[in-house]
């Protein structure tokens, strides 16, 4: 059965995708312990889930107190989300990275076509201190996938990196600087750009760097200090295996094998309609061999069309470096 619920990527519609999802939860009822011990505690046996709304989401907390697997194996990598001095940590185990390479190049394709169109530098400063950080793992795929001479990583190199973009920028071709958000904050401190063939890709996480910002008042600022239109953002977590793009205003899309819902701040169990802010549940069917449905501390709005925006955080949830954005 599980070799079947690895074929996320042939799901072409709402149907399919309910289909896919039920599947998946029976068979992660059946061999995930974490999951399943939820479930009982919540009082929800499989027989009573007969739509893909009536499936229990785990909250993500249990990712920071136990393994939640759903597989026997020795994982090939357990990635590991940042944090503060003190914080606990989520983990997520991996057993078949082809899995998570699968899904976050086939969502980049989706989104942005090809990476060998692009020359892809990645200023990622406080995740590559970690080597299990996943967003690593995906800019360093990306960036092999990419091909192009001048792809790469980036810490603090602002000169390299201004040389860099100013050589790519007069060659016209198209590029994405990949940064979290206080380097890209840094970056425009740093020097005055004028990018017209490059994107501009926010990923969140200010780490303590520095304030929190209102995400339209950032943006503003990176769109004036990278000379852009737009800011574009990745919409990503230690938890998840696949990613949502935004190409603007803080509007977020999925790829056709994840899908968001916000649930009712007073009741958790309680899936809202459209417009409605409230907590972010996120179904991930990339997810086959941990959990893939989850309720995650964020806050916002899913709108009709599926696009949805994140508002912020909940205020008990600690803060993660993988979103501290507040609007």
């Amino acid at each position: 059965m599980r070799s079947s619920l690895t074929d996320f990527e042939k799901i072409s519609d709402s149907a399919a995708f309910e289909e896919h999802a039920l599947a998946l939860f029976q068979y992660q009822f059946e061999h995930n312990a974490v999951y399943r011990s939820y479930c009982d505690l919540i009082n929800c046996s499989p027989s009573e889930v007969k739509t893909l709304l009536e499936i229990p989401f785990l909250p993500i907390q249990f990712f920071k107190s136990h393994l939640v697997s759903s597989d026997q194996r020795t994982p090939k990598i357990i990635f590991e989300s940042s944090g503060t001095t003190g914080q606990i940590t989520s983990k997520h185990p991996v057993y078949e990275l082809a899995l998570y390479e699968k899904s976050f190049e086939l969502g980049f394709k989706q989104f942005y076509g090809n990476p060998e169109e692009y020359a892809l530098l990645a200023l990622l400063p406080s995740y590559l201190e970690r080597s299990n950080a996943s967003l690593v793992y995906m800019a360093n795929r990306l960036i092999q996938k990419s091909k192009h001479p001048k792809s790469g990583f980036y810490l603090n190199e602002w000169e390299q990196l201004h040389s860099t973009l100013h050589d790519l920028e007069n060659q016209k071709q198209k590029t994405i600087l990949l940064g979290v958000t206080f380097a890209l904050l840094e970056a425009v401190e740093q020097f005055s750009w004028d990018l017209k063939n490059t994107i501009v890709m926010e990923t969140g996480g200010m780490k303590g760097m520095g304030k929190e910002w209102v995400r339209t008042a950032l943006h503003d600022q990176l769109k004036k200090g990278f000379g852009v239109e737009q800011i574009h953002a990745e919409y990503g977590m230690t938890e998840l295996l696949s990613q949502a793009y935004s190409k603007g205003e803080g509007l977020f899309y999925c790829p056709p094998w994840m899908r968001v819902f916000s649930r009712a701040p007073e009741d958790p169990f309680e899936i809202q309609g459209p417009l409605k802010s409230g907590g972010i549940n996120i179904i991930d069917l990339a997810n086959v061999d941990s959990c893939a449905f989850i309720a995650t501390e964020d806050l916002g709005v899913v709108y009709e069309g599926g696009g949805f925006e994140i508002l912020g955080r909940f205020d008990q949830a600690e803060v993660r470096g993988c979103n501290l954005m507040v609007v």
